[in-house]
């Protein structure tokens, strides 16, 4: 009996909606007299990424970099058949800024001053799974200087920023992009020390995000209040966007705060830098229950606990946060946070403020919690400058073998690739694998594979001193969730429909 073959694309779209913005590919039709397989992996078809307005400064100085992986396992590169990835401006006009030509080989572009727009895009086909974008920013004086840094992101419904503020002398913006052809409609609340009360009822509801565009919202006017850390909650009342939050903060400069992973009992904030002056976790409870969390610092001998900072307790729904200071002590180190009682596990959220500097050459960044490398992950912008680029390489449970391999540049060179064993509980900082060919070469990528045990969690941290002050910026590795189930009953649709 033969079916019509629109039942299957209808159940595949709907399949797509669950998993995010992967659009799933059907496998291919068992052998006759064969058992089809309960489930297969199959790589996505399209992924779509959306990146904020990089700054509003005149002499901010933007690079965006752009890559898709090769194919799992071979991540420096095999050439793909067909498809497409291209990022252009969040305007009418969609100029294009990027596009790639073939997995494993990176695209850049820069720009000038503020006439960085916000980006979306879409790719599709060998360009689709695992597509990554990254941007960052140098700005040399002012309130904004600083370096910042931010991976660009799939579009979603909610996200989580534990460690926004609306004290004096902080600016925060979180800036809502909409890549799709209909508006969308955005709410935002912000939770203080002693709840919801540090927003205004009403002020954060309602925000329209309007087709292929981007709007910062500042969050000092949302609250009356002036709340040195709160925790911000974006959701959507329709439609979805990527929502990052960009800080400003006198006297230490700039950069971007990304969504932390989502609420979960245990948690890991990795790539703490070697050289922080001073670290300060800020954590929050969504549910209706209290959190108490075991503190640990997952350094290169192995876990240990913070003296004076063992635990944490969190009421719900009420900000709390915790002076680490200089927690790492001259060695990388990444922050894992577990329930005291492992059978009152209560999801939470976090992210880290660290400083690196003193005095007035202090430079200030973000690390949320983050999921693990997975089975693939990506940071597209790195430099060949001498110590610009740290890999922090976190093994959580059991030890772990992971696969570094730095892409070709974005003018040239060959990728190379190593392999590196991390121990349960601990942290290897690492310079990445040389860049054949290196130097000169511009920007390129770094691809974490999960080769072995684990799980694993990575970080990059780029530094670029800038007249003795610390110019930095930390980004975390997470999934590239660059391929898919599909269950048996699509394999089965599939059959009827052939």
């Amino acid at each position: 009996m033969k079916r019509a073959p629109l039942t299957l694309a209808a159940v595949a779209a709907a399949l797509a909606a669950v998993a995010g913005v992967a659009t799933l590919t059907a496998p291919a039709t068992p052998a006759a007299g064969g058992p089809a397989p309960a489930a297969a992996w199959q790589p996505v078809e399209r992924s779509v990424l959306v990146c904020p307005t990089p700054s509003a400064s005149d002499i901010a100085e933007t690079t965006y970099t752009s890559i898709t992986p090769g194919t799992p396992g071979t991540a420096g590169g095999k050439p793909g058949q067909g498809g497409s990835a291209r990022l252009a401006g969040a305007t009418k006009d969609q100029k294009q800024l990027l596009e790639l030509k073939e997995p494993g080989k990176p695209a850049g572009a820069t720009a000038s001053g503020a006439e960085g727009p916000a980006l979306t895009g879409i790719a599709d086909g060998a360009l689709a799974p695992g597509w990554t974008a990254q941007q960052t920013t140098k700005v040399s004086v002012g309130q904004a200087r600083g370096l910042l840094g931010v991976a660009c992101t799939s579009p979603g419904t909610e996200f989580w920023f534990p460690g926004a503020s609306t004290a004096k002398g902080r600016q925060d913006y979180v800036h809502l992009t909409n890549a799709d052809d209909t508006p969308a409609v955005v709410d935002i609340e912000l939770f203080g020390p002693e709840g919801r009360s540090a927003s205004d009822p009403g002020t954060g509801e309602n925000i329209k995000i309007g087709p292929k565009s981007s709007v910062p919202v500042l969050l000092n006017t949302l609250s009356s209040q002036q709340q040195a850390d709160v925790t911000a909650h974006v959701t959507t009342r329709s439609g979805r966007v990527g929502a990052s939050v960009q800080v400003l903060e006198d006297g230490v400069g700039s950069d971007w705060l990304p969504a932390s992973t989502a609420p979960a009992g245990s948690l890991v904030l990795p790539g703490i830098p070697a050289d922080a002056t001073s670290v300060r976790l800020v954590a929050f409870a969504p549910g209706e229950d209290d959190a108490d969390l075991r503190l640990q610092l997952a350094g290169p001998g192995g876990p240990i606990t913070p003296a004076g900072n063992e635990q944490l307790h969190l009421k719900s729904r009420m900000t709390a946060t915790l002076d680490l200071k200089d927690l790492t002590r001259g060695e990388a180190g990444s922050l894992v946070l577990t329930p005291t009682d492992p059978k009152k596990a209560v999801p939470v959220v976090a992210a880290l403020r660290v400083v690196r500097g003193t005095g007035a050459k202090q430079e200030l960044g973000f690390i949320p919690a983050a999921g693990p490398v997975g089975a693939r992950a990506t940071n597209a912008d790195n430099r060949t400058d001498q110590g610009a680029t740290t890999l922090s390489l976190t093994a959580v449970g059991a030890d772990a073998t992971v696969r570094v391999t730095a892409s070709p540049g974005t003018q040239g060179g060959e990728p190379a690739s190593q392999e590196y064993k991390v121990k349960a509980g601990t942290t290897l900082a690492v310079a990445p694998p040389p860049v054949p060919g290196g130097g000169g070469k511009g920007t390129y990528a770094l691809t974490v594979e999960t080769v072995s045990g684990g799980p694993v969690h990575a970080a990059r941290t780029l530094s670029l001193p800038h007249e003795g002050i610390p110019f930095f910026t930390v980004q975390p590795l997470v999934d590239d969730h660059s391929t898919v189930t599909v269950p048996k009953a699509i394999q089965d649709l599939r059959i009827l429909a052939d």
